[in-house]
């Protein structure tokens, strides 16, 4: 083999290596195009972020128009530079410019392996590969990480929802829900109910979704279905409300009577029955009086520990009036309080004034009528 052969070999082994050093790099007419990952793996909808560099070699300035070829149909790619949209850069002899290029994978983008190049025209290119990891959609998601929620009747079930626009297009969607009647749904963003909710192409919004069950609500297992839809696409997702049972308590007495008479100084006891109308068991609950200045209530017992649904208690109450009590109606509240509900009933008291200021007020009476007697016949006879 002669010189002149051996000269071409090594010229060619030397491009050969300079080709397949680093990442990704092409080199033309002392121009290359080099980023360290010319091969990348994403899912619909993401951003690529290349960082490129093009280097001269040569010992004059070079200039480089540039352009993305054989793009897929719907992907989009931007070529940016301290902040500008640029399509040729120049680069001085022995130094390199960095560009940015951002490649957009649309969200109904197919899963496989997709190649396209940055050329710089009629100097070389830079073969990118990228692949989509899983099937695209163009649609709508409406998640919650915790759709079922167990509770009494009274309670408020509170549940938070992901909204997720997987278009390429904002949305407008209106919030709706099927809920058994007398139910309340309500809908809430950004701390604000709301109806509807505006969500930005390919974003997520954070929704919060309250019921409140129906008065009287029987227990049982209730499906809500929840739905966010605009006028190109919709999404559906239902929430499960398990209600365990009501808590309803009633104050009142076995006669139904809610009112007595009482005289002023002395006390007297009434008969309350306290009934459980819900169907959940209550505890500890408490009996209290709210009474006329200077009167007094107890209760025996106190305290009722435990009170299953349907079930009735009776508590003895003791009223004690004030002495200096006036005749006339009185209304002494009383209330049986548990750590669920409450209850409570008035009481209207009549006092009536002692007997012994009675036959006292008879007695003066008598003696001022002896009186005038007494004084008629000692001295009507002068």
């Amino acid at each position: 083999m002669n010189a002149g052969n051996r000269r071409i070999i090594w010229l060619l082994a030397l491009l050969i290596c300079l080709a397949s050093f680093g990442g990704g790099s092409v080199y033309a007419a002392g121009l290359s195009l080099y980023t360290p990952y010319p091969t990348v793996s994403v899912t619909p909808g993401e951003s690529i972020q290349y960082s490129v560099d093009i280097i001269n070699q040569g010992g004059a300035i070079d200039v480089a128009d540039l352009a993305v070829t054989n793009l897929p149909p719907k992907w989009e790619a931007k070529l940016t530079a301290d902040g500008m949209s640029v399509q040729q850069v120049a680069v001085k002899p022995n130094d390199s410019r960095n560009i940015s290029l951002q490649v957009d994978v649309p969200l109904d983008a197919n899963k496989g392996t997709y190649r396209f190049q940055l050329t710089a025209k009629g100097k070389g290119s830079l073969p990118l590969t990228v692949t989509v990891s899983e099937q695209g959609t163009f649609k709508t998601e409406l998640t919650s990480e915790q759709p079922n929620m167990e509770g009494h009747a009274d309670s408020t079930f509170q549940y938070r929802a992901t909204l997720r626009n997987r278009t390429a297009e904002k949305q407008l969607y209106a919030m709706t829900a099927e809920a058994p009647q007398g139910w309340d749904v309500q809908f809430k963003a950004d701390g604000k109910s709301v109806t509807s909710v505006s969500v930005d192409a390919n974003a997520t919004k954070d929704i919060d979704i309250e019921i409140h069950p129906a008065e009287k609500v029987k227990s049982g297992t209730y499906k809500i279905p929840v739905k966010a839809s605009s006028g190109s696409t919709s999404s559906q997702m239902e929430l499960e409300v398990v209600i365990t049972g009501s808590y309803d308590l009633e104050l009142s007495t076995p006669s139904g009577l809610l009112s007595t008479d009482i005289t002023a100084g002395d006390q007297k006891t009434v008969q309350l029955k306290v009934t459980n109308t819900g169907t959940a068991p209550l505890h500890d609950i408490e009996l209290s009086a709210n009474t006329p200045v200077n009167w007094e209530v107890t209760f025996d017992p106190k305290k009722i520990t435990k009170l299953d649904a349907g079930k009735s208690a009776e508590v003895t109450a003791t009223i004690k009036a004030d002495s200096k009590a006036i005749a006339g109606d009185y209304v002494v509240s009383m209330s049986a309080s548990a750590p669920e509900k409450s209850a409570d009933a008035e009481f209207r008291v009549a006092v009536k004034t002692s007997v012994l200021w009675g036959w006292l007020g008879v007695i003066i009476i008598l003696a001022v009528i002896g009186g005038v007697y007494y004084l008629f016949r000692q001295y009507g006879r002068r």
